[in-house]
């Protein structure tokens, strides 16, 4: 199974890994050690809550207002 992985770099360093479609959210020194994380957790995650064959993900953007 494919699965999306958006990063976002850490202020601290490093960067923070989450998986929209499973909601699960690691963290790693790097992008490699972050994916890596991602991959070990969300594997952890399908073990117990099994994704339903044709479960979709819609991504879409939206805007907002400037603060």
């Amino acid at each position: 199974m494919t699965f999306t992985a958006i990063l976002t770099p850490e202020p601290e360093g490093g960067d923070v890994a989450l998986d929209p479609e499973t909601r699960t959210t690691t963290q790693g020194e790097s992008v490699s050690e972050a994916l890596a994380n991602l991959k070990e957790a969300t594997e952890l995650f399908l073990e117990e809550f099994p994704v339903h064959p044709g479960a979709r993900l819609l991504l879409t953007t939206f805007e907002v207002a400037n603060a």
